[in-house]
């Protein structure tokens, strides 16, 4: 299935110069949205993850169905203040500033092997936070996995050196 085509793109998005791949097309698209999961799924059984971990917001889109079909728990990877107990916190980098994740302390216990997924890769800010935070934790990185890689930000290089999974790469 040609997933490219199912992916819209919005020029001069958040501002001039910017090329927005928008997955929203792919999601409204049922027959693509079975086909991203389902080809997901079958590149990242291999790593054998005892839990997805996805970021917020869409990260949580393809992280649960992800980890409903390798049958393994799913951890939420949240902004600041919308966890209840208490969290392990890492700050990264953007173009305007810096953010931050995080991620309950009793989510993962030393030994854990866990799986990163997200909708894009970028220039690697986020899924780098989120390996901090496992690494807080003492759990494992057993890969991170994204449905878009936008390859000529070099996000890759920002990551750990385990598996990188990606069905889509863009330049």
């Amino acid at each position: 299935m040609d997933l490219k085509s199912l992916i819209r793109n919005i020029p001069d998005f958040p501002k001039p110069g910017i090329l927005f791949r928008d997955i929203t097309t792919l999601l409204q698209n049922p027959h693509g949205l079975r086909y991203t999961i389902d080809s997901l799924t079958e590149k990242c059984r291999p790593l054998s993850p005892d839990y997805i971990l996805g970021m917020e917001s869409r990260g949580f889109l393809f992280g649960m169905p992800l980890a409903y079909q390798l049958e393994v728990g799913f951890i939420p990877i949240r902004k600041p203040k919308k966890l209840p107990a208490a969290v392990y916190r890492a700050e990264y980098e953007l173009e305007y500033g810096t953010d931050c994740l995080e991620m309950h302390q009793d989510a993962l216990s030393s030994g854990d092997k866990v799986l990163i997924v997200d909708d894009l890769i970028a220039t690697g800010g986020t899924a780098k936070a989120t390996a901090e935070l496992v690494e807080q934790a003492g759990a494992t990185i057993a890969g991170f996995c994204f449905v878009v890689e936008l390859t000529g930000l070099k996000g890759r290089e920002q990551l750990p050196d385990v598996p990188v999974i990606s069905l889509l790469q863009y330049d």
